[in-house]
C-alpha cells in the first residue's frame, strides 16, 4: 500500500522556506522527482510502506489568509510541460499549491500563447520564481505525430484541414529533423533502413525538442530583458524520472540539465543523443 500524506500540524508548523536562487530551486525540483520515483521503490506495492508526508502551508490554500483576500501567487519555478495526462507536473516533482507555475501544451512547444504566459510569470513574479524548466517525456504523442508527418508526407496531407493540430506539428517539426540529422551524422546514412529506426527517432526527438524549447525559451526571455535560468528535462513514463535519457539505465541520467546556450551546444546536446545507448539499444532491438 502507498499512502501519500499532506499534513499541517498548527502547533509544530513547518518551515517552508523557498529556495534562494536557481541552483536550490533545481536541487528541490529533483529531490522532488526522485521521492516519487522511489515510492514504488520498496518492493511489494501491495504490502504496507511508511507514508509519504508532506508539510504544507494553508495560507497557500486560501485557508488562513486574510478575510477575504486570496493568497498571494508566489510559484519558485516556472514549468512548460505537455499536457500529456500521464505527466502531471506538480506530482511528478511531488511540489505542492502555488509552488509551482505550470503551462501545459501538447508537446511542449513555445507558441505565441505559452510564451506569453512564461513572460508574464517571469515578469510578474520576478521576485519568486528562481527557475524555469521545459519537460518533455517519453513516449509523447504529438512528437510521434511529427516524427510520423517527417517520415511519411501523407501524414502531414491528412493534417492539412486541422490548423491547430498542424500548428503544434509544425513546431516540432524542427527538432525532429535535427534529432534525424543527428542520427545520419553518428551512424551513416544507413540508420534510415534500420528496423528501429521510426522508434529511436521519436525518442531522440523527445529529447532534442525538449533542449531546444529551452534553448529558444532562454533566448527569448533574455531578449525581453529577464534574467532567468532556464533547465530541461525528460520523464520516463516507465522509470518514473526526469532524466536526459542517453543511457538505458535511468538513474545514470537523473536529473534536470542546464537549456543549451548557443547554437553550437545544442547540435552536440542532438550529436550526444544520437550516439547514446538509450537510442542504439532502440535501433537495435525494436
Amino acid at each position: 500500500m502507498i499512502e501519500i500524506v499532506f499534513r499541517y500540524d498548527p502547533d509544530n508548523p513547518p518551515n517552508l522556506d523557498d529556495p534562494a536562487d536557481a541552483a536550490e530551486a533545481r536541487l528541490l525540483l529533483e529531490e522532488g522527482n526522485r521521492a516519487f520515483a522511489e515510492l514504488f521503490d520498496n518492493g511489494d506495492p501491495a504490502k504496507p510502506s511508511k507514508p509519504r508526508v508532506l508539510p504544507f502551508d494553508p495560507s497557500d490554500w486560501g485557508v488562513s489568509g486574510i478575510e477575504g483576500r486570496p493568497p498571494a501567487q508566489e510559484p519558485f519555478a516556472a514549468v512548460l510541460g505537455c499536457a500529456d495526462a500521464r505527466v502531471p507536473i506538480e506530482i511528478v516533482f511531488e511540489q505542492g499549491c502555488n509552488d509551482l507555475f505550470v503551462v501545459r501544451v501538447a508537446g511542449n512547444v513555445m507558441g505565441s500563447e505559452c510564451l506569453g504566459s512564461l513572460s508574464y510569470a517571469s515578469h510578474h513574479f520576478a521576485k519568486t520564481i528562481k527557475l524555469t524548466v521545459v519537460l518533455g517525456h517519453l513516449h509523447c504523442g504529438a512528437v510521434t505525430a511529427a516524427v510520423d508527418a517527417y517520415l511519411d508526407p501523407a501524414h502531414y496531407l491528412a493534417l492539412a484541414p486541422d490548423y491547430p493540430l498542424r500548428t503544434i506539428v509544425d513546431r516540432i517539426i524542427p527538432a525532429v529533423r535535427a534529432a534525424a540529422l543527428a542520427l545520419e551524422s553518428t551512424r551513416g546514412a544507413g540508420v534510415t533502413a534500420t528496423p528501429g529506426y521510426r522508434e529511436a527517432l521519436i525518442e531522440a526527438s523527445v529529447i532534442v525538442n525538449a533542449a531546444w524549447n529551452a534553448f529558444s525559451l532562454q533566448q527569448e526571455i533574455a531578449g525581453r530583458g529577464h534574467q532567468m535560468a532556464v533547465v530541461f528535462g525528460v520523464y520516463d513514463l516507465v522509470s518514473r524520472y526526469v532524466r536526459l535519457p542517453l543511457h538505458t539505465e535511468a538513474a545514470r541520467d537523473r536529473g534536470l540539465h542546464p537549456a543549451p546556450a548557443t547554437n553550437d551546444e545544442f547540435w552536440e546536446l542532438a550529436l550526444r543523443t544520437a550516439r547514446g545507448e538509450f537510442v542504439g539499444h532502440l535501433l537495435a532491438n525494436t
